[in-house]
């Protein structure tokens, strides 16, 4: 970068040799949401998060739902300072049960979501990432103390994906990151938009199914969402539905427990069931959770406990 310059997501600045953020503490959006929204499916069910967005994105997805704040460049949008000791009272305040960084990826603001988990922590908050995955290991390394729920997109399994949705090929990191992540003990679920045309064959979903079973473990949750076109995409169609119940499918057969289909209201798939007894356990209706008949973190009619935590928060 040089002098005067910005890099690659407008987001920091070189002066005199030294990098300074352009966002920190910089609020796009800011709402409170239902961790269902993230997604997120074994976490607190049905708790409420205070949820804040920044600005700009290291990626450029040419379907970007949120591509507003996410290809941003300075002075095109609006944004307000919110120090990060008030994010966290505003959060205990509305009777939230953590903070999620969201909207874009909050990698981008990372001083600040650092210095906002370390504010949350003491007051008994849980903090989570919505997060492409795509850091360094200092960065999770710095973070991994104060973070919870590592909700991460892998987008593909091929470069080519990779390219064609994130402008970048070597997405070994995003995997790397992900299984460091389960490792440090956060409590990790994974998203993939089916986007027709660009990963929705099945040797990519295979790929993605595959190594979450063997990197992570079959108790992972997988979420297959429906694409709906937006942006340099809006030319698509939506996921057809028999495409991400195949999806569904393909993670059943790989030996995962737990995949759920997304953006279809109503879809029996979004719902969770036993993985032994097929006992259903919480019925979902788009970001409501309808029924949770999860007792003491187990399954009430085999008694199998059932990964993620559900206690009463």
């Amino acid at each position: 970068m040089p002098e005067g310059e910005r890099g690659w997501c407008y987001t920091r600045i070189n002066k005199s040799g030294r990098l300074y953020s352009l966002i920190y503490g910089e609020v796009s959006s800011l709402s409170i949401n239902p961790i269902e929204k993230k997604p997120v499916f074994h976490f607190y069910p049905g708790s409420r998060w205070l949820s804040l967005g920044s600005l700009g994105c290291n990626f450029r997805c040419p379907g970007c739902q949120n591509w507003e704040i996410a290809h941003w460049k300075e002075g095109t949008l609006y944004s307000e300072y919110l120090p990060p000791e008030e994010a966290a009272a505003r959060a205990k305040a509305s009777k939230c049960v953590g903070i999620s960084w969201t909207f874009n990826e909050p990698t981008l603001w990372f001083e600040y979501t650092l210095d906002s988990a370390k504010c949350a922590k003491p007051q008994g908050l849980f903090t989570n990432y919505v997060t492409n995955g795509y850091m360094t290991e200092e960065a999770l390394d710095a973070i991994a103390p104060f973070l919870d729920v590592y909700r991460v997109d892998i987008k593909g399994f091929s470069e080519k994906t990779y390219q064609r949705i994130g402008h970048v090929k070597d997405y070994s990191g995003v995997l790397e990151m992900t299984k460091k992540a389960k490792e440090c003990g956060m409590h990790v679920e994974v998203v993939t938009n089916i986007i027709p045309g660009f990963n929705d064959s099945e040797k990519e979903l295979r790929g993605i199914a595959s190594w979450i079973k063997s990197a992570l473990g079959p108790e992972i949750p997988w979420h297959v969402t429906r694409f709906y076109p937006h942006l340099e995409l809006g030319h698509l169609t939506p996921t057809p539905i028999p495409d991400l119940e195949k999806a569904w499918l393909i993670g059943k057969e790989e030996g995962l427990w737990y995949v759920y289909i997304g953006n279809v209201p109503g879809h029996k798939r979004e719902n969770t069931y036993c993985h032994t007894c097929e006992e259903l356990l919480i019925e979902r209706y788009v970001f409501d959770v309808v029924t949770n008949k999860i007792k003491g973190g187990k399954c009430p009619k085999c008694h199998t406990p059932i990964p993620g935590r559900f206690s009463d928060v």
